[in-house]
């Protein structure tokens, strides 16, 4: 240490006027100037952070959910356990900032809530893109996006296209179980509804996990994301219901009831029902 208590950094680059810096790389200066609160309410700042970090988690699950079903395609399931990993942990990085968010009370938020308009995080295309890519379909949902096509396209591909779990059927079906032609060849863009030969399939697969590890480790690791984005969800409502209570959302949904009637609704039914058969 240095008579002034720093660490000797002497060996440390310091200029910067001609080399890439870890604010360029980073691209800090876009990045910071994003948290622009519209009322001079102490608490804006919080809730559009909150709100700007939680994008960029989901970006981050899309980036690894992609990448999942690809691998599955292809036959590499493997591959695709450490990127489920990977959205799990960031799965608990947003039930993180909830705790975080909790910390404002009914007073703070309510300093600024007029300026939110019908602002609402219903309205999230990236949380929508990953309820379709685990095969939460409703077509309905792409309606606060029809303006903007740069959005709405790609969203309606994802919504027509097999998600991750269909992706991982599929497979169960290449490598030897009996899944229903009917259901490896129904509209895509519906809700998914449990199937009998699937949730035969995963009791083989748990019934016999070593013989069959590799799918029996897949199926653990989609019930992680399950279990966690469930998890998520619920904190979701109960962190509103303590600031907001009754009252509706600002994007004109019933508020609690509505993220209410979400808790609970699996993306993996069968992986659930297993467990009971076993």
């Amino acid at each position: 240490m240095s008579k002034e208590g720093y660490t000797d950094i002497s060996g440390a680059q310091l200029d910067f006027s001609r080399r890439m810096s870890y604010g360029d790389y980073l691209d800090l200066d876009a990045l910071l100037a994003c948290q622009k609160p519209l009322t001079g309410a102490h608490d804006e700042m919080l809730f559009i952070t909150v709100h700007h970090v939680s994008e960029l988690w989901m970006k981050l699950m899309l980036h690894e959910l992609r990448a999942a079903r690809e691998q599955v395609r292809q036959n590499e399931a493997g591959h695709a356990l450490k990127m489920l990993s990977r959205a799990r942990g960031a799965l608990w990085q947003l039930i993180q900032l909830w705790d975080v968010l909790s910390t404002m009370t009914p007073a703070d938020y309510l300093s600024f809530r007029d300026a939110l308009g019908n602002s609402s995080g219903f309205q999230s295309y990236q949380y929508r893109s990953i309820e379709y890519l685990l095969g939460g379909k409703d077509a309905r949902m792409l309606a606060p996006h029809a303006h903007r096509p740069e959005i709405h396209d790609p969203l309606k591909a994802l919504l027509d296209s097999p998600s991750l779990y269909d992706e991982v059927i599929f497979m169960l079906h290449r490598q030897g179980f009996a899944i229903d032609a009917a259901h490896r060849e129904r509209d895509f863009s519906q809700p998914y509804v449990a199937n009998d030969s699937v949730r035969a399939a995963w009791l083989a697969v748990y019934r016999n996990n070593e013989q069959h590890w590799g799918l029996y480790e897949l199926a653990e690791k989609l019930a992680d994301v399950e279990d966690w984005f469930q998890l998520w969800r619920y904190r979701h409502m109960s962190v509103v219901q303590r600031i907001i209570g009754g009252k509706s959302g600002t994007g004109g949904t019933a508020g609690v009831p509505y993220l209410r009637q979400a808790v609970g609704r699996l993306f993996f039914p069968e992986l659930m029902d297993v467990r009971t058969a076993l």
